[in-house]
C-alpha cells in the first residue's frame, strides 16, 4: 500500500505538471486538500486570487461535509441509515440529499444489472476495505458465503420521499463508487454560483473541467494501470467528466494474487480480468456523477464492457484488459494521445 501512494503520488504530481505546462501563473490558482480517502485538488483560471480563493474554500468545505455525512464506516448519516436497516426498521428518515443519493443510485444500479452495488457495505467490510490501512486477508469462508447468499442489492430498498425502507436487513451502503462524482457535480455547482467558470477539479483521478485554461482547453492524463507513467492524455471541454476504475487504486496482495476493492456482487470476489476502464462523460446532467459510477459496472462485465458503457450513453470509453491490451472506442480514440510506444489493440464503435 505505501509504495501504491508512492505512485499515485508521483502521477498526480507528473499530472500536475502536464496540467500547468505554458500557463501563466498570475491567472491560475491551485488548492489541494485529503477527502475521501484521496487527494483532491482544485484549479481555477483567469479570477481574482481573493475570488478564487473563496471559491475554492467553499468547493473545500462542501467536500469535507459531503465525507462526514455519507462516510461508510465511521459514524455518519450512512451508517445510521445501515444500523436502522440491520436491525430491521420499517421506515426510516433520511436528508433530502440522501435520498436524492440513495434514489439516483438505485436507477444506476438497475441500468447495469446491479453490477454497480452500494448495497454491499457488509461484503466491503468483509474484505477490510473500509478502513484506510487494512491488513492484507482473506474473509473467513462461512461469513463470505453467508454475505453472498444475502443478495443485498439496491432494489430492496424502497425510497418514498425521505423515507426509506428495506426488504433485505443485508443491506449495507457504502456509496464509495458514487460519491465523489456526486461531489464533482457539486463543486461544479459551487465554482459556477461564486463566479468562477474556468476550472478544472481533480478527486482522485474522477475530473471534471468547467471552460477552459485561457486559449487552451484543460489537458489531463489517463494513468497507466501498471507504470508510473500516463497512458494517454487528451484535452477535456467545458462540462466533461472523467473517470476510472482500476484494480491499482485500492488492492493488496497476498500469495502472488492481486485483490483490489472492486467486488464482483455475483461472485462476492475481487473482479478480475481487467486492469482498467475510463469513460468520459460529454456534457449532460449528473456529467460528474455518471462519470463515477458508469464505471463499475463496465469494469465488472469484463469482456462485455462496451455494451454496459452503451447502455448509459457513453461513446467515449477505454478498457485495459488482464492482458494489459487496450481497447477503445473510436470516438474517444480520436481524443487521445497515447504515451510513447502505447498503441491500442482493437478500436471499436
Amino acid at each position: 500500500m505505501r509504495l501504491t501512494r508512492r505512485l499515485a503520488g508521483w502521477l498526480l504530481a507528473f499530472g500536475l505538471a502536464l496540467l500547468l505546462a505554458g500557463c501563466n501563473r498570475e491567472h491560475l490558482h491551485q488548492q489541494e486538500s485529503y477527502v475521501f480517502g484521496t487527494r483532491v485538488e482544485v484549479i481555477t483560471w483567469g479570477a481574482s486570487e481573493q475570488d478564487a480563493r473563496a471559491a475554492t474554500a467553499a468547493v473545500l468545505q462542501e467536500f469535507d461535509r459531503l465525507h462526514r455525512a455519507y462516510h461508510a464506516w465511521e459514524p455518519s448519516e450512512l451508517t445510521a441509515l445501515n444500523a436502522a436497516i440491520a436491525v430491521g426498521t420499517a421506515q426510516i428518515p433520511v436528508s433530502p440529499e440522501l435520498a436524492a443519493m440513495l434514489t439516483d443510485a438505485q436507477a444506476i444500479a438497475s441500468t447495469g444489472d446491479e453490477l454497480f452495488n452500494p448495497a454491499l457495505g457488509q461484503l466491503i467490510a468483509l474484505w477490510g476495505f473500509h478502513t484506510d490501512t487494512f491488513t492484507p486477508a482473506r474473509p473467513a469462508a462461512d461469513a463470505l458465503a453467508a454475505a453472498i447468499a444475502a443478495r443485498p442489492r439496491m432494489a430492496d430498498l424502497t425510497i418514498s420521499g425521505t423515507t426509506v425502507s428495506s426488504r433485505n436487513r443485508a443491506v449495507q451502503l457504502d456509496l464509495g463508487g458514487y460519491a465523489k462524482g456526486y461531489a464533482l457535480d457539486r463543486a461544479a455547482t459551487l465554482l459556477r454560483e461564486n463566479g468562477i467558470h474556468n476550472a478544472l477539479i481533480n478527486i482522485g483521478g474522477n475530473i471534471m473541467a468547467l471552460g477552459s485554461k485561457g486559449e487552451h482547453p484543460w489537458r489531463v492524463g489517463i494513468q497507466h494501470p501498471r507504470e508510473p507513467r500516463p497512458l494517454a492524455s487528451l484535452p477535456l471541454r467545458d462540462g466533461e467528466a472523467i473517470g476510472t476504475s482500476g484494480d491499482y487504486q485500492r488492492f493488496f496482495e497476498l500469495d502472488g494474487e492481486r485483490y483490489c476493492h472492486l467486488l464482483d456482487p455475483r461472485s462476492g470476489l475481487p473482479a478480475r480480468g481487467t486492469q482498467a476502464v475510463t469513460v468520459l462523460i460529454t456534457p449532460r446532467a449528473h456529467a460528474g456523477t455518471l462519470s463515477d459510477a458508469t464505471s463499475k459496472p463496465a469494469y465488472l462485465a469484463g469482456e462485455r464492457w462496451r455494451e454496459y458503457t452503451r447502455r448509459f450513453g457513453i461513446n467515449h470509453a477505454l478498457r485495459v484488459d488482464a492482458q494489459g491490451r487496450i481497447e477503445v472506442t473510436r470516438a474517444l480514440r480520436d481524443r487521445l494521445q497515447f504515451d510513447k510506444g502505447i498503441t491500442p489493440a482493437n478500436v471499436i464503435d
